[in-house]
């Protein structure tokens, strides 16, 4: 059956009800129903089924098909982009000018936005790294030169002085 052919039969099979809709109403015009009786016994207001028809005398039978598949956004990142991510991440992140060893997602979004002109959620970039199999890292909030034992002898001698002390009761207010 030729693209001509298809264009002027009515399919057995459809995508959608509401393709089969749009089919059946123009049978139902074939067959000598009015506009407004399609159109209530179909559910659908009396322009839905005009605009069918006129795109119907338009473009052929065809325009009556759902185009569902083709409607809905991208995915922005394909299977071939993912691997290529992967091997940005490999790199590690002082690649990309981040301090420190660990891929946080607000880095890896910063790496995909810089790499693919895509930009993703924090969240959706978690998604992306579980489904590579990376596991998300949380970097630790101390600084690498931090010294445990002056940060002790800290807690110990100047901490206590800036403790805010209990007033005492026996001096009258002022109020």
């Amino acid at each position: 059956m030729n693209s001509e052919q298809e264009d002027n039969e009515i399919p057995n099979t459809f995508r959608d009800h509401w393709e089969w809709r749009r089919f059946r109403a123009w049978e139902l015009h074939k067959a000598g129903w009015r506009q407004a009786r399609i159109a209530e016994a179909l559910g659908v207001t009396k322009g839905a089924v005009s605009q069918w028809f006129k795109q119907v005398r338009a473009a052929g039978l065809g325009a009556l098909r759902s185009r569902r598949e083709e409607s809905g956004r991208q995915p922005g990142l394909t299977d071939a982009d993912l691997e290529r991510l992967k091997a940005c991440l490999k790199q590690g992140p002082e690649a990309y000018g981040f301090r420190g060893e660990v891929w946080t997602q607000p880095r890896v979004r910063a790496v995909i936005r810089k790499e693919f002109a895509i930009t993703y959620t924090s969240r959706h970039v978690g998604r992306l790294l579980e489904k590579i199999g990376w596991t998300r890292q949380k970097p630790m909030e101390r600084a690498d030169q931090r010294d445990e034992a002056a940060v002790a002898e800290w807690y110990e001698e100047t901490m206590p002085g800036l403790k805010k002390k209990p007033q005492r009761r026996d001096v009258p207010s002022s109020s």
